[in-house]
């Protein structure tokens, strides 16, 4: 299996979890990956701050990119990233993207992920959602775009705040191509006693 190159984008929405989780993740599995490039928005690192008490997405063995830089490799087609995520991904953002417009570098790297056939996994985190919520994600679906909304599962049977955000990030994770050891369906024996 190649290693793939990876694009994380975390915006300002609630659930800053997500992308603590993911990214914890995704330096478990660091043998997988050739490069992560991450972009945050100033609204992602406030949210992060305010959410999980810390700034502990500065420490990632990742490049960090500001979200104005159009300099980052994945600005352009030809560094062939492979795939880009959006953990969280605002609604602000996912209008952004389904209306082409490329005003920062998480937008502009969504644009050339689609252009390029390429894959993009946005993680929607809202509640509920507008007609414009829906009609916009069915704009990023028609152009080639995952829609994997922040909704857990709790089949595996979550014990913390993080085992709950890995039940998204997880499906994430496999969305992208890469190998995980984790809960699946039908695989893994639950036996809950019957009362």
């Amino acid at each position: 299996m190649t290693n793939k190159r990876l694009i994380i984008g975390v915006t300002g929405a609630s659930g800053a979890i997500y992308a603590k989780v993911l990214l914890d993740t995704l330096v478990q599995i660091s043998d997988q990956l050739e490069a992560v490039g991450i972009v945050m928005s100033k609204n992602a690192q406030e949210v992060w701050e305010f959410e999980l008490e810390n700034t502990k997405y500065k420490q990632y063995p990742f490049t960090i990119y500001d979200k104005n830089d159009f300099y980052a490799p994945f600005a352009s087609g030809s560094a062939q990233y492979d795939t880009m995520i959006i953990c969280p991904c605002s609604m602000g953002t996912l209008a952004r993207i389904a209306s082409g417009v490329s005003n920062d570098l998480i937008t502009r790297a969504a644009d050339v992920v689609l252009k390029e056939r390429r894959k993009l996994i946005l993680v929607a985190r809202e509640t509920p959602y507008s007609q414009i919520h829906l009609e916009n994600m069915l704009r990023v679906t028609q152009a080639g775009g995952i829609i994997c909304p922040a909704t857990p599962s709790f089949y595996s049977l979550p014990k913390t705040f993080e085992e709950v955000a890995a039940t998204v990030t997880n499906r994430v994770i496999s969305l992208a191509g890469l190998q995980l050891k984790s809960y699946r369906w039908g695989t893994d024996n639950i036996v809950k006693k019957q009362e």
